[in-house]
């Protein structure tokens, strides 16, 4: 997550092939581009950078350390021409870190499949520069009985906005399935081919440190084969389900990992984890 950007679509009952077409690509891009214009338009004096502050009932859930999570515009899934469009926000406020703290975690793309048990199954850094960095993810969607991965490559860019506030634009610049993963008969499918669980992804993080500590928030898209139309009153709940599960605990995963390095940097084991602790519990008596 976050750098890497994981949305969980579980498809059931589509084992066929799916080939991406020209035309659910254009539309892709230019989603893409009207979520790269919205963020711009968040930079805007005046505007609002994060999400949840756009309401107060969200900035105090999540000051309290709810983990929000959300589908973006009226429709959701979106459909495209021989696609769907998933987009989910979701936030975490990770009290008693800094923002270069976080970013320290956030970046450190090799820690992933230790970070992001059980999506995650191998990470590795392919280049980083002050310009962008290049990292490659195997992801599993566990909750599906398929036995399929992703292999994918990743561009990440952060842009630093001032001191305390900053987002990340990160992108998939390959993305294969892996049929029968972890069989002797694995193996790699071509671009675009495959059940087209997932055929690209693309995400924008906003970080701003402020009621000391780091306030997460991930807008996390995804392209994906559309659904049947006598098939979709069954599926799309469960994609909705899943995504917004998936997310949700991605951000918990973040939080976590943030406070047991900033634990160690720090030489003290014992107030980030009590912090976190006390966090999931809250979390579990609502």
């Amino acid at each position: 997550m976050i750098r890497g950007i994981f949305i969980a679509v579980l498809l059931p009952g589509l084992t066929g092939a799916a080939t991406l077409e020209s035309a659910t690509l254009r539309a892709w891009d230019e989603y893409v581009d009207f979520t790269n214009a919205r963020m711009e338009q968040r930079l805007i004096p005046g505007k609002s950078f994060l999400w949840i502050d756009e309401a107060p009932d969200r900035i105090a859930r999540v000051r309290k350390g709810e983990i929000l999570v959300s589908p973006v515009g009226p429709q959701n899934p979106r459909r495209v021409p021989s696609g769907l469009i998933h987009d989910w926000v979701g936030a975490v406020f990770i009290p008693n870190v800094s923002l270069q703290e976080t970013l320290a975690v956030l970046g450190d793309y090799a820690r992933y499949k230790e970070i992001f048990q059980p999506t995650v199954i191998d990470s590795r850094v392919i280049a980083t520069s002050d310009a962008k960095d290049r990292f490659s993810l195997v992801l599993t969607n566990t909750s599906s009985f398929l036995k399929t991965a992703l292999d994918a490559d990743y561009e990440s860019c952060y842009v630093r906005v001032d001191d305390r506030r900053g987002y990340t634009v990160s992108r998939t610049t390959r993305i294969q399935e892996i049929e029968e993963v972890g069989s002797p008969a694995a193996r790699l499918m071509r671009e675009g081919e495959g059940r087209g669980l997932i055929w690209r992804l693309f995400g924008i993080t906003r970080y701003v440190e402020r009621d000391g500590g780091v306030y997460v928030e991930l807008e996390a898209i995804g392209l994906s084969r559309d659904v049947p139309a006598s098939l979709r009153w069954i599926i799309e709940p469960i994609v909705r389900r899943v995504s917004q599960s998936s997310l949700s605990a991605t951000l918990r995963q973040t939080e976590n990992a943030v406070h047991r390095s900033a634990e160690l940097s720090r030489g003290n084991t014992g107030s980030g984890s009590s912090t976190a602790s006390r966090t999931r519990a809250a979390q579990s008596s609502r």
